[in-house]
């Protein structure tokens, strides 16, 4: 399947999932709990409150050497903004892309999802686990503190 096949098809318009594409157009869904959606809401709310320029993004689609992943939180400069405007999938990653782990995600699967992002141009990602812990990812690896927003605390208060 195209990603445009995906959300053009009325069937899978109010899945409670959240739908990714993989390298072989096969759809690959992960279930989202409350706790999830909370978390989104609580990074939603830290970007909003610490960056005054650019835009944040919740469900944001990028296509990857691996098929369409979606970033649960996305923040975007204006400059992304300008260049790709509301581009379904992104071509590229918008600067700062943050993944939401669930149980059912292997560290595998998070390390390529952070390789996939960096790689289409994302200069930070973050991975939040299942309790608000917050780990920060570049090129170099693993960072101690965010260069996008300095502020951000190690653990998210739910």
């Amino acid at each position: 399947m195209q990603w445009a096949q995906i959300i053009e098809d009325p069937i899978l318009q109010n899945l409670p999932y959240k739908i990714e594409l993989n390298e072989w157009g096969n759809i690959v869904l992960s279930p989202a709990s409350n706790k999830h959606g909370l978390l989104q809401a609580e990074l939603v709310g830290f970007l909003r409150d610490n960056k005054a320029q650019g835009k944040i993004i919740t469900e944001c689609s990028v296509q990857t050497a691996k098929g369409v992943r979606v970033a649960d939180v996305a923040w975007g400069s204006a400059d992304f903004f300008m260049r790709n405007e509301l581009e379904t999938p992104y071509q590229e990653a918008p600067e700062l892309c943050i993944e939401i782990s669930s149980p059912s995600n292997s560290k595998r699967e998070l390390t390529e999802k952070i390789d996939l992002y960096l790689a289409k141009g994302a200069r930070e990602v973050w991975i939040c686990d299942d309790n608000g812990n917050l780990q920060l990812f570049t090129h170099r690896g693993q960072i101690e503190t965010s260069l996008l927003f300095p502020t951000v605390p190690t653990q998210l208060y739910c």
